[in-house]
């Protein structure tokens, strides 16, 4: 009878024991809400511990816990709406996040005709960018620089204008150095530029940069009087057909035309 008692104890402990250390198995599937699509890495939780999962490629997950059910499932994923919700019994769920919408104040974008590079210059820097090509009231856009500050434009005949910035006003461009992409288009039998005389096609012109006063440190002793830089436009950014026709007194005209386009060869470049 003693015996029969202690294996009636022995059993109701066993089966406590087995009961408070009984696992709990969560499984279920995290789903966008508005296309139904799988969420992979979903992350499923319990709320208030680190214990949980994260969800498969096809949005499922499992888990074991020792808490008793029900317990709150903790459900997130980056770009959506937290979700927390019960989870009362050992069966399969379907769990469905919202994307979740920030709004931020307006954002004003603003642009400036002036790059950076100029800005951090300690060069004193005058522009003629495309669009004043186009709106200045001069001839052309060689002409059309004399009405940038500091700059003093004399006519040595009706196609060639000296261009001075330190006061010096006279019909030879001594040490005016004048850059086109770069290059320096000094004539070599005169040792001087011969302005835009045999320069670049207003057409294809894209930006003037004129430094004013002395560049010597910068480009050399033939800046004594300053800098022209005369920027063409790229043919692979202004592709496309472009015409300019003037007219003016003395029978005087000018026609210009410009087509440029980029070719790919066999291998794509």
């Amino acid at each position: 009878m003693i015996k029969f008692y202690l294996l009636l104890i022995t059993a109701f402990f066993v089966c406590s024991d087995l009961q408070v250390n009984a696992q709990n198995t969560i499984r279920g599937e995290v789903y966008d809400e508005l296309t139904n699509e799988p969420l992979i890495g979903a992350s499923v939780v319990i709320q208030g511990t680190t214990v949980g999962t994260v969800s498969d490629w096809d949005g499922s997950f499992l888990f074991k816990t020792e808490n008793p059910l029900p317990i709150l499932l903790e459900v997130s994923y980056v770009g959506y709406d937290t979700k927390v919700l019960s989870y009362e019994e050992d069966k399969l769920i379907k769990i469905k996040l919202e994307e979740n919408s920030v709004n931020i104040e307006a954002v004003e974008v603003t642009g400036s005709r002036i790059s950076e590079r100029q800005s951090q210059s300690p060069l004193t820097f005058e522009t003629l960018d495309n669009i004043a090509i186009k709106e200045t009231p001069a001839v052309n856009f060689y002409e059309g620089l004399g009405s940038l500050k500091e700059v003093d434009l004399t006519s040595a005949s009706i196609a060639f204008k000296i261009i001075n910035t330190r006061g010096f006003n006279s019909t030879s461009p001594v040490r005016a150095l004048q850059l086109i992409d770069g290059v320096d288009n000094q004539s070599p039998g005169l040792n001087f530029s011969l302005g835009n005389f045999v320069g670049a096609a207003e057409l294809d012109v894209n930006r003037v940069n004129l430094i004013i006063g002395a560049s010597s440190a910068f480009y050399g002793p033939n800046a004594f009087n300053g800098v022209i830089q005369i920027e063409t436009k790229n043919p692979f950014l202004h592709k496309g057909l472009s015409v300019s026709l003037k007219g003016g007194e003395r029978n005087l005209g000018e026609f210009g035309i410009r087509w440029a386009d980029a070719v790919k060869n066999k291998d794509g470049h």
